[in-house]
């Protein structure tokens, strides 16, 4: 900590020594006393690294890999990782740190866009519904990996014929379908053979077993109890976490943010000695590589998109554990830690999932890309089965599941800090003495909220609030979010704040980023946006299809995310005084609120010269207040 920060801190206590009594955070060592602070710098590299690499690191960018060129696909993924990926992540986490509060009390900077905030607060409240549920699943099925063999290994009832380990495949001799005709000394001609479709045993145990799944979302049932209860589990383990917001977090994660490492390593090293290994790791981001796909369009929207969502850009979580560190902390440093760390997680995590699959291809004598899957099916479905397969597989699966848990507590710790800190900043006296029973009731809400999607309709509730809500209406906001920040606020005025943190830079230095601040980012999030919109289908669940209610229930939390910045931004022009222009003017200028968190760190900028600059501003009422902000 600082030397001023330390007289500050002492300057405090002298005046008033029963403060230390009142705020645990005094005898910490605390700068910040009043909201705290990470306990070091370790606490908060872990908790950002174990928020932004989440479950969409390990069953997605693989497949998105192998799909668009494997080797090749890393020359589109990190390129939109430099101009896309690190600048907004810095800028976030910069804005977070400046000022020292959540993601509605930071657009203090720019009132008129705090409905930005909320939208993200919203998304992160929907979101983390569902990313409980996933926590629950992986719960489930660590716990189902503790026998042997493995339920999924085969099918559990011999009679049922929509579940067997290979297709089964007829011959329609003389109009009568025969089954096994090879075994029969017959020849069958190709037109004539007709190939059932049939569930593997673990999509079979997923489907009737893990969920209970209905025929469609109109079809609930009744709750999944042994589902409910590890999502019982996954709140309580979530809420022990946070009992004490960053302070018990941040030690948690030493565990957490690390364990899928090691996990990683374990499973890539069983996989590459597995027959069949090398073929999955050709088409994951070997020879099979296709540097042709760089030429598609789609390519470069799939490493865009994967690169935004990876990193957790627009949800608000960002901003949040940033807020909770030391004013001059190197947040430049950290972002590029971070950022690095999890595009370096995602194509690790590709080699330990492509290896195994190829050995399961190996085995069933099938093509690669026949058991590649992404999101569900290749975590639930196409790995565990390929698990199932292995010497000592309850072991395997059980590093697998536990990896999973880890991976989904990280980010549900962030989801629920984004929660907790917007209400401690909203209504400070209320909560701050109250942190634990705070986290608890966050925890126990999303707990019931999450109750129907542990139906047997679950699955499709999950689905569908992945698909409405995590979507594009992210990039809505975090467009709003970068034009409001480079445009209204300023860049200039916005690096004049950075450079209060960690530092006077260089113009060249100060060069790249203005380019991808005030050009490059916001081009292509628009480009992306249109693209998402555009070509927006209704979701589906495999063959399922959303019943119009359900996805007009869809429609509704995506209005739910985003009304919002419409009204708040007319409820605030309504309460602002003078004409309409000067309510706007005075809306898109920094709020009296806007400054530092404590005193100390203000300096001139936001002191003495806005003290001036409010003056002036009384005196001169015809001053632009919105074109002094931009370039």
């Amino acid at each position: 900590m600082r030397k001023y920060g330390w007289k500050g801190l002492k300057n405090l206590i002298l005046r008033n020594p029963a403060v230390v009594d009142q705020d645990p955070h005094l005898d910490s060592g605390d700068e910040n006393a009043e909201r705290g602070n990470w306990s070091n710098k370790r606490d908060y590299i872990l908790s950002m690294i174990g928020y932004a690499v989440g479950l969409g690191n390990i069953w997605r960018f693989p497949y998105l890999a192998y799909k668009n060129g494997g080797g090749a696909f890393l020359i589109p993924y990190f390129t939109m990782l430099v101009v896309t990926g690190i600048p907004l992540f810095f800028l976030e986490s910069a804005f977070g740190q400046f000022c020292s509060q959540g993601p509605i009390n930071v657009w203090r900077a720019v009132p008129i866009l705090q409905g930005v905030g909320i939208g993200m607060v919203m998304v992160t409240l929907i979101v983390s519904i569902y990313y409980n549920v996933i926590i629950a699943y992986s719960l489930y099925y660590m716990f189902a990996s503790m026998q042997f063999p493995l339920p999924w290994s085969s099918c559990p009832n011999r009679t049922d014929t929509n579940c067997s380990d290979k297709p089964i495949v007829y011959c329609n001799m003389s109009g009568v379908f025969t089954a096994n005709w090879t075994q029969q000394n017959n020849t069958c001609n190709s037109s004539d053979i007709i190939t059932m479709a049939v569930q593997s045993p673990s999509e079979y145990y997923w489907d009737n077993v893990a969920l209970q799944r209905s025929s469609d979302l109109g079809e609930t049932g009744p709750v999944v109890w042994h589902l409910a209860l590890c999502l019982l589990l996954s709140s309580i383990l979530v809420a022990a976490a946070l009992i004490r917001g960053i302070k018990s977090s941040g030690k948690v994660v030493y565990f957490t943010a690390t364990f899928p490492y090691a996990v990683i390593l374990i499973l890539l090293i069983r996989g590459v000695t597995l027959e069949g290994a090398k073929d999955g790791i050709e088409f994951y981001i070997g020879t099979q590589s296709n540097l042709t796909k760089l030429t598609e369009a789609q390519v470069w929207k799939d490493a865009a998109t994967q690169t935004f969502y990876s990193l957790s850009i627009g949800w608000g979580g960002l901003m949040t554990l940033a807020s909770y560190n030391n004013f001059h902390n190197n947040v430049f440093k950290d972002s590029f830690v971070v950022t690095l760390t999890n595009a370096g997680t995602s194509v690790f995590a590709g080699f330990a999932i492509f290896s195994i699959l190829g050995h399961m291809a190996h085995i069933y004598k099938i093509p690669v890309e026949e058991v590649v899957k992404e999101g569900f099916g290749l975590a639930f479905i196409a790995y565990p089965g390929a698990l199932s397969k292995l010497p000592i597989s309850p072991l395997w699966s059980i590093l697998f599941f536990f990896m999973l848990l880890t991976v989904g507590l990280d980010s549900q710790f962030a989801g629920i800090e984004v929660l907790s800190t917007c209400l401690l900043d909203a209504f400070p006296k209320a909560f701050k003495s109250k942190r634990a029973l705070l986290t608890i009731t966050t925890c126990s809400v999303l707990y019931l909220l999450g109750l129907p999607c542990v139906t047997r309709a679950g699955i499709y509730w999950v689905t569908l609030i992945d698909q409405f809500v995590a979507s594009w209406v992210l990039l809505f906001l975090v467009l709003l979010e970068i034009v409001g920040i480079s445009y209204i606020y300023g860049g200039n005025r916005f690096i004049k704040d950075i450079e209060m943190m960690v530092g006077k830079k260089s113009f060249g230095f100060w060069l790249w980023w203005r380019a991808c601040w005030f050009f490059i980012s916001p081009c292509i999030i628009l480009v992306i946006l249109g693209w998402s919109v555009v070509t927006f289908a209704p979701p589906t669940y495999g063959n399922v299809e959303y019943p119009s209610w359900g996805l007009a229930l869809g429609w509704c939390m995506v209005v739910f995310v985003l009304i919002w910045i419409p009204a708040v931004a007319v409820y605030k022009l309504i309460k602002a005084n003078g004409n309409p222009w000067m309510r706007l003017k005075s809306l898109c200028s920094p709020s009296e609120g806007w400054h530092p968190y404590l005193d100390i760190h203000r300096g001139e900028r936001y002191s003495k010269e806005r003290c001036f600059r409010k003056k002036s501003e009384k005196n001169h009422p015809e001053v632009n207040v919105i074109s002094s902000s931009w370039l």
